[in-house]
C-alpha cells in the first residue's frame, strides 16, 4: 500500500470502542467536507480541532510544503500562539530543523519528547519554549504517490512520550490531512473517491432514496451477497432485518430527517450468516437531483464482539475453574435482592454458603501450585455435580468458594446440603501420584434474616465459616446473633483502636522482675493497657485486632517510645533498670517493616531530643514464631541491635516451636519460661522435669533464664533450687502504673 492511502487497522476488534467511534467520526467529517468541496483551510482547521478534541492537552498544527519543496508554510494551527506561527512560517526544511523541518526533510516521523534538550531544536528551541511548548511529535504528510505534502504536528506543554494510541492518532491525522490536501490541489472527485473507496477496509456504499447504489468500494461488494450488482440495488431492510426493530426504526426515522446516524446493528452477510456491524450513515443532499443520498460506512465488528464476549467471560468467571468470580457473584446477589418482592410482608429469601478448604496451603507447599490448581479444579467439578441447577457456584479467593441458593431453604435442608458438599469434596483424589483427602469448613447466611445487602451477606457467611474453623474445621456453622455481636465488637474495637494513640488512651504498666536471692528489682516488663471510656480492654482482645489490621506497627512504635522515656527517667534517677518490651512478629513481616523497625531507633532520638538511644536499657521480647521465620534479614537486624547493646529475650518459651537448632543460630540472650509450666509444678511432676531441662539447656547455651508466673512459695522454692537468676510474678509484684512503679523504685 502506498504511503498516501488511508490505512485503518483491519482488526478493529482490538481498538477501544470510543476511540474507534471517534476515528469513524473524523473520517466521516473529512469525507463530507471533501465531497462538498470545502476549502482546504477550513478542512485543515477542522481536522486540527478534531484531533485536539480526541487528545486533551494537544495543540496541533499542519504545515504545507512549498511548491519548490524547500520550506514549510502555515496551514492550520488555531491553538498555537500567533507569534510562534508567524516565526516558523517559511522555515527551511533540513536534518536538524526542529521536529517538522526534520520530518519533512527525512520523510519520516520525528518524535521529540524534550524540546529543550533535543539536538533537532538546538538552534530553534527559544521559539517553542517562549510559547510554553515542551514536546513536539511530527508526522510527514504524503500524497498518493508518496511525495511529501507537509507535516502534521502535535505539541504539548510538558515533556511527553507518545503511546501507541498517540502514534495511531498522529498517523491517522496525517492521512486525513493528505486526503484534504490532495482534494484541494485539483484531483477529480471521481478519482479521489475511487482511491478512498478502494483503500478503505471499511465497507462503504452510497445509495439514493430508492436504494439504488450510486457507488461502492470493493470492501462493500465483498461484505454481503445481498448487493444485487446486476440491478445495482441494495436491499437495506433485508440486510439489517436481524437487528432490533426499534433500533432500525430509529435509524430510518433519523436519516429521513436528513440527520446522520451511528450505532451497532446485526446484518446478514448472506442468507445464513449473521454478523455484527458498526454503521455510520451520513446524509448528503444532491444539488442536481435535489434528493438525499446516503453514505453507509459499514464495519464488521464480529471479531470484536467475540473478543468482548471473551473479555466479559474473563471479567465474570474464574479462568482456572470456570466458576463465577466474585464480581459475578455480587451481580447475581444484587439482582436477587433488587428483584425480591414482598409477599405477606416477607422478601423472597436466598441463602449463601462460603466454603474454605482446610489446610490447603499444605498442598501448595508440598505438591506445588500447579498440582494445587488441579485440586481446585477437581473441587469445582465436584461442586457442580451436587449443586441444584438454579444455584450459582463461585470461586472468590484462592481456596475459597461461595454458593448462592435462591429460594427458601430450611436450616435442616441447608445442613444436609452442606454435609452433601463436604462428602463430595472429601472423597480421596489422586494428585501427582499421591492420594489427597480434603476437609472443608463452611459458613451459611440467609437473606433477608441475616443481612440485606450482598456485601453483608458475604461478611455474615464468612464470619460463620471462620467460626467453623475455630470449632475444629471440617464442619459448617450458621450465622447467628452471637457471631454478629462478636463481629460488631471487633469492628468497634478496631475503629476506636485507630484513635487510641491520638486520644491518649494507651498506657504502659510495669511488672518488676526480681532476683529471687536478693529480692532486688533487676528489670521490668512493659505491659500495654488500653483504657477506653473508663473501661480497660483486655490485651488478649485488642492485640490480635491490632495485628490483623496492621495497627500493631504503629502501636509497637508507641510502646517502644514510652519504654525509652521510662528507661531514661530511671537512668536520670541513677537506677539502671532495663525495660523489656514485647515485639509482635508482624513488625518484622516484610523487608520494608524491618527497615522501618531499625529506623525507629534513630527517629526516636530525634523525636525525644536525646543524645543517644539507651540500647543497654532495652530488652526486646520476641516469640518463638519469629525464630521459626528465621529470615536472614531478621537475624541480621537483631544481631545489629545486640551489637548496639539491646538484649533479645524469647518470651513464653516452651509453648510454641521450641527447637535447639533455632536457639543455636538465632541471636538470643535470655529465655523466659512460660508461666503455664510454673503453674503446674505442684500438680504435674513432668513440668518440673521440663523446667529443669530448659534451665540446663540454657546454661549450656550461655543464656540467662527468667521464670514467669511465680505466685506461691513452693513455686519460688523450686525456682531457687534451679538457681534461676530472675523471677516475674504475683508472688512479688503485680503489673502497676508508671507512677506506682516509680514510687516503688
Amino acid at each position: 500500500m502506498d504511503s498516501g492511502q488511508i490505512d485503518i487497522k483491519t482488526d478493529l476488534g482490538i481498538v477501544h470502542t470510543d476511540e474507534h467511534k471517534s476515528s469513524l467520526e473524523r473520517y466521516s467529517a473529512i469525507l463530507n467536507m471533501v465531497l462538498e468541496a470545502v476549502p482546504l483551510g477550513e478542512m485543515l482547521h477542522s481536522l486540527v480541532l478534531l484531533i485536539e478534541a480526541q487528545k486533551i492537552g494537544t495543540r496541533a498544527s499542519v504545515l504545507l510544503l512549498s511548491d519548490d519543496g524547500t520550506r514549510l508554510l502555515s496551514g492550520a494551527a488555531p491553538n498555537l500562539p500567533n507569534d510562534y506561527n508567524e516565526a516558523i512560517n517559511g522555515v527551511l526544511i533540513g536534518p536538524n530543523v526542529g521536529s517538522c523541518g526534520t520530518a519533512a526533510y527525512l520523510q519520516q516521523r520525528v518524535i521529540v519528547e524534550d524540546i529543550e534538550n533535543h539536538p533537532n531544536w538546538t538552534d530553534y528551541k527559544a521559539l517553542p519554549l517562549k510559547a510554553g511548548l515542551r514536546a513536539c511529535w511530527s508526522e510527514p504528510i504524503f500524497d498518493s504517490m508518496g511525495n511529501v505534502l507537509g507535516t502534521f504536528a502535535m505539541y504539548y506543554d510538558t515533556i511527553k512520550s507518545p503511546t501507541s494510541q498517540d502514534l495511531n492518532l498522529i498517523q491517522e491525522a496525517a492521512r486525513l490531512a493528505s486526503l484534504a490536501i490532495e482534494r484541494s490541489r485539483g484531483l477529480h472527485l471521481q478519482r479521489l473517491s475511487s482511491k478512498i473507496f478502494d483503500s478503505l477496509p471499511i465497507a462503504l456504499v452510497i445509495t439514493n432514496e430508492q436504494n439504488a447504489v450510486l457507488t461502492c468500494n470493493p470492501s462493500f461488494a465483498q461484505s454481503t451477497t445481498l448487493y444485487d450488482v446486476k440491478n445495482n440495488y441494495f436491499n437495506l431492510r433485508t440486510y439489517l432485518k436481524p437487528s432490533n426493530s426499534e433500533l432500525l426504526q430509529e435509524l430510518f426515522n433519523t436519516i429521513r430527517l436528513g440527520q446522520s446516524w451511528q450505532g451497532e446493528l446485526k446484518a446478514r452477510k448472506n442468507i445464513n450468516d449473521i454478523i455484527d456491524i458498526e454503521l455510520v450513515v451520513t446524509v448528503i443532499r444532491d444539488s442536481l437531483t435535489q434528493q438525499n443520498c446516503y453514505a453507509w460506512m459499514i464495519t464488521d465488528i464480529t471479531a470484536r464482539k467475540t473478543t468482548e464476549k471473551l473479555i466479559d467471560f474473563q471479567n465474570h468467571y474464574d479462568q482456572l475453574t470456570g466458576l463465577a468470580n466474585r464480581k459475578h457473584l455480587f451481580k447475581r446477589m444484587d439482582s436477587l435482592i433488587s428483584e425480591s418482592h414482598c409477599l405477606d410482608g416477607e422478601h423472597d429469601p436466598f441463602s449463601m454458603m462460603i466454603l474454605d478448604l482446610d489446610h490447603f496451603k499444605r498442598i501448595n507447599d508440598t505438591l506445588g501450585s500447579d498440582n494445587g490448581d488441579e485440586v481446585l479444579q477437581t473441587v469445582a467439578k465436584r461442586l457442580l455435580e451436587v449443586l441444584p441447577d438454579n444455584s450459582l457456584p463461585a470461586r472468590i479467593a484462592a481456596d475459597e468458594f461461595a454458593i448462592v441458593l435462591p429460594g427458601y431453604q430450611s436450616t435442616e435442608k441447608l445442613s444436609d446440603f452442606a454435609e452433601k458438599i463436604k462428602a463430595a469434596i472429601s472423597k480421596e483424589m489422586s494428585v501427582a501420584n499421591q492420594t489427597v483427602s480434603l476437609g472443608m469448613s463452611s459458613g451459611i447466611a440467609t437473606f433477608p434474616s441475616d443481612a440485606t445487602t450482598a456485601e453483608l451477606m458475604l461478611n455474615c457467611a464468612s464470619q460463620a465459616m471462620y467460626n467453623a474453623k475455630a470449632s475444629g474445621r471440617n464442619c459448617h456453622q450458621f450465622f447467628n446473633q452471637k457471631i454478629q455481636l462478636e463481629a460488631e465488637r471487633i469492628a468497634q474495637l478496631h475503629f476506636h483502636l485507630k484513635k487510641a494513640i491520638s486520644q491518649n488512651e494507651l498506657e504502659l504498666f510495669y511488672q518488676p522482675i526480681v532476683n529471687p536471692l536478693t529480692g532486688d528489682i533487676v528489670k521490668a516488663e512493659a505491659l500495654l493497657r488500653w483504657c477506653h471510656k473508663g473501661q480497660y480492654i483486655s490485651p488478649a482482645e485488642f492485640i490480635p485486632i491490632a495485628e490483623q489490621s496492621g495497627l500493631i506497627v504503629e502501636v509497637g512504635e508507641w510502646v517502644k517510645t514510652q519504654a525509652v522515656i521510662t528507661a531514661m527517667d530511671l537512668k536520670k534517677r541513677g537506677l539502671h533498670i532495663p525495660i523489656a518490651v514485647n515485639v509482635s512478629t508482624l513488625e518484622f513481616w516484610s523487608l520494608e517493616l524491618q527497615t522501618r523497625f531499625l529506623q525507629f531507633f534513630d527517629n526516636v532520638v530525634e523525636k525525644l531530643n536525646i543524645d543517644a538511644f539507651p540500647y543497654e536499657m532495652i530488652t526486646l521480647e520476641i516469640t518463638e514464631s519469629l525464630m521459626m521465620k528465621q529470615q536472614k534479614e531478621v537475624c541480621e537486624l537483631l544481631s545489629l541491635l545486640r551489637q548496639r547493646g539491646i538484649k533479645i529475650s524469647i518470651d513464653d518459651f516452651g509453648t510454641g516451636y521450641s527447637s535447639l537448632s533455632y536457639l543455636v543460630s538465632f541471636p538470643v540472650d535470655q529465655i523466659k519460661i512460660d508461666k503455664s509450666f510454673i503453674h503446674q509444678l505442684e500438680t504435674d511432676p513432668r513440668h518440673k522435669a521440663l523446667v529443669e531441662a530448659i534451665v540446663s539447656m540454657s546454661r549450656a547455651l550461655d543464656l540467662t533464664v527468667i521464670a514467669e508466673g511465680v505466685e506461691t512459695q513452693r513455686q519460688l522454692d523450686f525456682v531457687n533450687q534451679q538457681q534461676i537468676q530472675a523471677v516475674q510474678g504475683y508472688f512479688y509484684y503485680k503489673p502497676m502504673s508508671k507512677q506506682d512503679f516509680f514510687k516503688l523504685m
